[in-house]
């Protein structure tokens, strides 16, 4: 059987970039069981809550949901467990480093399979204002109806 190659998505968190500034990207491997591991390979999970803190220098992933596997045993996962987030130590230092600062968080951005293995994206990002949101909400929709008004001037 060939091994797998490749990025294959597996979960988006699209909210993030509506309620986030997100200023730095960074990929992290995760400590996973066998069968979020297999719940994962089926395409089942959601960033929407998810979030990462620190605990004694290592630094974990939060309820972020992978829901149990479906032909799992006793031997199943909690489906919003504590997962560590495997970075390195130059990488650990530069995040608790942001956000020490007010403000600061760290969100799970997109979940995926790289050549095989689970990586999560995660980001250190700083949270919007309502009014941030709607200028944001304001310029997409202005941006659609430029496009859609130039599409119409070309076509007529």
């Amino acid at each position: 059987m060939p091994r797998e190659s490749g990025r294959k998505a597996v979960a988006t968190n699209r909210k993030a970039f509506h309620d986030y500034h997100v200023l730095d990207t960074y990929e992290a491997g995760m400590s996973l069981m066998g069968t979020e591991v297999k719940s994962l390979r089926e395409g089942r999970a959601s960033l929407v809550d998810g979030f990462a803190t620190f605990y004694n220098d290592e630094l974990y992933l939060e309820n972020v949901y992978i829901p149990e596997y479906l032909n799992g045993s006793w031997t199943n996962h909690a489906a919003r467990r504590r997962r560590k987030l495997l970075l390195h130590r130059e990488e650990l230092a530069k995040i608790s480093h942001k956000i020490r600062e007010s403000g600061f968080t760290i969100v799970p951005l997109q979940l995926y399979f790289l050549n095989g293995k689970a990586k999560v994206e995660i980001a250190v990002a700083r949270g919007k204002k309502d009014y941030d949101k709607r200028q944001a909400l304001r310029e997409k929709q202005d941006t659609r109806e430029a496009l859609r008004a130039m599409r119409a001037r070309n076509r007529g």
